[in-house]
């Protein structure tokens, strides 16, 4: 017989797995969470203070967990670093870490704390799990020692981690992931010794995990979604916002329809790094999303979501990239183009001279395409048609393939490439299409504010991104990204 304590979560754990199972959707929430940040130093604090800044940030997760669980969510995601924050060296990390055991080992930290040792921050989470009979995901960090028998031990005589944690409405650990593809900043962690695929099941759908820097890269991210078949992917990130293109909500949601799955994003939230935007993306596009440069406020997002995505009949077809693009021949005046950075990619550019037109610009293995009509011709603003195959990033590299249709911050064609939040000019049409070296490209287009644009645009089975009805909003890009990972 289940204790009485244990008896109502048990419950209405049931209730709720009952109701998933017969539904063909299932509601699913993200935070994004203005993160308390720990002062900066290079010792250690002592443990009773970094468990108090923990707790400060938890005691806002908890709020928002309680909410998504009242408004009928079935699981929730909280942002990378949304505990302790960041600013740290290994050595002053190090009282924020806690042992995260192989979720094998059948553990709910919430009714037995103490079986793995100290464990403050994993039993509060899987007590918010269970108190609320909602799948809780989170961001801490875990640390695992070793010794001289292990020739890649660190000096410290440990491994660090940055690590995602799942607890079920029971409050169980059923899924732990250690971050592979760390960020240049995150020198307090250690490498996993391989890539890790993380997934798990639930009454309303097969999940699998990984955290920002890893979206874009093969393993986990490809492999996750390609090979091990899941139909929602757990995102937590701080992703530092960067126009025109790599905005979270831009290429989140870009990602989610290119390879054809749920991914339910949770930002941080700090406007002074530039991290904002989270969102519960479909392969047909955002079904919830938030982007707030402005306010220093946490914001919580739910929305419906398809349990099975693939069975669905609207799933998205699968798509040739280039079929379209190779299979016309370049339009005249291609040569007309300038160079131009974004960041320190180097683009080819082609100004948009006309009201409309049929454009073609190419770079190395690279041509994209381009025929549109605008709403009215400004002078005031510049759009250009730009291309970029080679490889990004400064520490690690990767390699990208990108077709845009791109505004310009002013008329000095200088600029083109640096950020720009605002536009005025509005398309009737536009149609864009590339000769693409690989099948995973990723679709997005963005309006004037940093707007998303759901169901103003298709993707055609044979590689064009256009517009239906024209731009109800004034464009600031329409991009296909291209990533041939096997260049990296």
């Amino acid at each position: 017989m289940l204790p009485s304590q244990a008896l109502l979560p048990a419950v209405v754990f049931a209730v709720a797995a009952l109701q998933a199972l017969a539904s063909d959707t299932f509601m699913a929430a993200v935070y994004e969470h203005a993160v308390a940040l720990p002062r900066p130093t290079e010792e250690p604090v002592p443990a009773s203070d970094a468990l108090a800044l923990m707790n400060r940030n938890m005691d806002v997760l908890e709020g928002a967990i309680r909410e998504a669980a009242q408004q009928g969510a079935h699981i929730i995601v909280t942002p990378e670093d949304g505990i302790y924050g960041w600013r740290f060296t290994r050595e002053s990390i190090y009282p924020y870490l806690e042992d995260i055991p192989d979720p094998v080992v059948n553990w709910i930290p919430c009714t037995d704390p103490s079986r793995f040792g100290p464990a403050p921050v994993q039993e509060r989470l899987s007590c918010m799990a269970r108190n609320n009979s909602i799948y809780v995901v989170a961001n801490i960090g875990d640390k695992k020692p070793c010794d001289s028998s292990d020739p890649n031990c660190p000096r410290d005589g440990r491994y660090q981690y940055n690590t995602d944690v799942i607890f079920d409405t029971q409050g169980k650990l059923v899924a732990r992931y250690h971050k592979y593809n760390l960020f240049r900043g995150e020198t307090q962690f250690n490498y996993p010794k391989e890539p890790e695929v993380v997934t798990f099941e639930t009454p309303f759908g097969k999940f699998g995990i990984f955290t920002c820097f890893d979206i874009l890269f093969y393993e986990p991210a490809v492999v996750l979604v390609s090979k091990m078949q899941v139909d929602t992917v757990l995102f937590p990130t701080a992703w530092m916002n960067v126009l025109p293109f790599l905005t979270a909500i831009e290429f989140h949601s870009a990602w989610a329809m290119g390879m054809r799955v749920n991914l339910l994003s949770a930002n941080t939230h700090n406007t002074t790094m530039a991290m904002t935007g989270s969102g519960l993306f479909t392969p047909q596009g955002p079904a919830a999303y938030h982007y707030d440069s402005v306010t220093e406020e946490g914001h919580l997002l739910l929305a419906e979501l398809g349990t099975h995505p693939r069975l669905s009949p609207t799933y998205p077809p699968a798509i040739n990239w280039s079929l379209y693009a190779t299979s016309i021949e370049k339009f005249p005046g291609e040569n007309n183009t300038f160079s131009g950075a974004v960041r320190k990619d180097i683009f080819t550019f082609r100004e948009l001279r006309h009201k409309d037109g049929n454009y073609t610009v190419c770079q190395r293995d690279l041509c994209c395409h381009l025929v549109y009509q605008m709403s009215n011709k400004r002078r005031d603003e510049v759009y250009v048609l730009g291309a970029f195959d080679g490889l990004h990033g400064s520490l690690i590299k990767y390699h990208w393939q990108i077709c845009t249709l791109l505004k310009c911050p002013s008329t000095n064609l200088s600029t083109c490439g640096q950020p720009v939040e605002t536009a005025q000019t509005k398309f009737e049409m536009f149609s864009l299409s590339g000769t693409f070296g690989t099948s995973y490209v990723f679709p997005e287009v963005l309006y004037s504010g940093v707007q998303l644009a759901p169901g103003e645009f298709e993707v055609l089975r044979d590689g064009r991104l256009r517009s239906k009805h024209g731009t109800s909003k004034p464009l600031i890009t329409a991009t296909l990204f291209g990533r041939l990972y096997e260049k990296d």
